[in-house]
């Protein structure tokens, strides 16, 4: 593993931060898949120049997230994905199980639009969604299957300043971009699920015939003081997906 070239740490971007984006980026690219050993915390220490504090701190935002498992005696694993054959099973349980649905599949988005949110999905949401937003649409598919999963137009809100512009637009995961680029980090995400018609538009891309019963998920990204900087809508064909919960009871 060669030596990762961080920039210092800044006030809006804490150092342990970036050592996470880092991983988290290397963890959505497959660098651990197959079963290979995830770093120990000396190696990290060494790769990043950080102290054991900062890299308990980093490993610690990723399990947090459901990246990594960590266990006494057995060192550091990645989560195993969730897809499992057929439609693409999808849980939510917290941002990490985000990023193992966006690393099984891939997308490419391509600036959309640019202006004040849209009213349908305005009129869907929660919060204040005033102000301009830039918008990106993609069509997102697994390597294994020859019909897309998703359709996702992605809104960022124009405080965002110019972190947008450095999006890569290729790397399918743009809201684990924004925390490293913006330096704003997550709060909160909430979501609405709801079977809605195809329109014509959503039917041409997912390949499926107009009308037809869709899932749509409009997913809303809150920073921690509740500012809402980034939507997600995004148009599942229901025999291609499916969506699961998972709920820990506290006893």
């Amino acid at each position: 593993m060669a030596d990762a070239a961080l920039p210092p740490a800044t006030d809006k971007m804490p150092r342990y931060l970036q050592v996470a984006a880092d991983l988290r980026d290397a963890i959505g690219a497959g660098d651990y898949a197959d079963g290979r050993q995830f770093p120990t915390e000396t190696l990290l220490c060494e790769t990043y120049h950080a102290s054991r504090f900062t890299i308990r701190e980093a490993l610690k935002r990723l399990q947090a997230e459901g990246l990594i498992a960590r266990k006494r005696g057995s060192g550091t694993t990645v989560q195993p994905a969730a897809a499992r054959g057929g439609a693409l099973h999808q849980p939510m349980g917290n941002v990490g199980e985000l990023l193992q649905y966006a690393r099984d599949s891939t997308v490419v988005y391509a600036e959309h639009e640019c202006g004040p949110l849209p009213a349908i999905v305005g009129d869907q949401i929660e919060g204040e969604a005033s102000g301009q937003w830039r918008c990106f649409y993609g069509i997102r598919r697994r390597p294994s299957d020859a019909l897309p999963i998703a359709t996702t137009r992605a809104y960022f809100h124009e405080r965002l300043g110019h972190a947008i512009d450095q999006l890569d637009l290729s790397a399918g995961t743009l809201f684990s971009q924004i925390e490293r680029l913006a330096g704003v980090s997550i709060g909160r995400v909430t979501q609405d699920i709801q079977a809605v018609a195809a329109d014509t538009g959503t039917a041409v891309a997912l390949e499926v015939e107009e009308d037809t019963p869709v899932l749509r998920i409009i997913r809303c990204y809150l920073d921690p003081k509740g500012r809402l900087y980034e939507i997600s809508v995004s148009h599942h064909p229901g025999n291609r997906f499916a969506y699961a919960m998972h709920i820990d009871l506290d006893i």
